[in-house]
């Protein structure tokens, strides 16, 4: 089994409120669940408004697999074009 964790960090410079971070966090997420089948869920700076950070899990059997959704993940987060990407990081393990 392997398994792929990343760490989105979205940066939402122009919103003033956690009503508007809630916003727009809740709408990534539910986007993002579901186009993949990944578990995604805001993980940090929680009543920080000027950042978002997620984190979502991909499980496969080959580690190509792995790396090659952690990426689309990734990538379909900027497309959606809700809030630019400041950083990301994603490890992979085998079990």
């Amino acid at each position: 089994m392997v398994v792929g964790v990343c760490r989105l960090e979205l940066d939402l410079m122009d919103n003033h409120s956690l009503k508007g971070k809630r916003s727009v966090v809740k709408r990534v997420i539910h986007r993002i669940r579901n186009r993949f089948n990944v578990a995604m869920a805001e993980v940090e700076a929680m009543d920080q408004h000027t950042v978002a950070v997620l984190g979502f899990v991909v499980v496969g059997n080959e580690k190509p697999f792995v790396n090659r959704q952690l990426d689309t993940v990734v990538n379909a987060v900027e497309a959606l074009g809700l809030a630019p990407i400041r950083d990301h990081q994603f490890v992979i393990e085998n079990y």
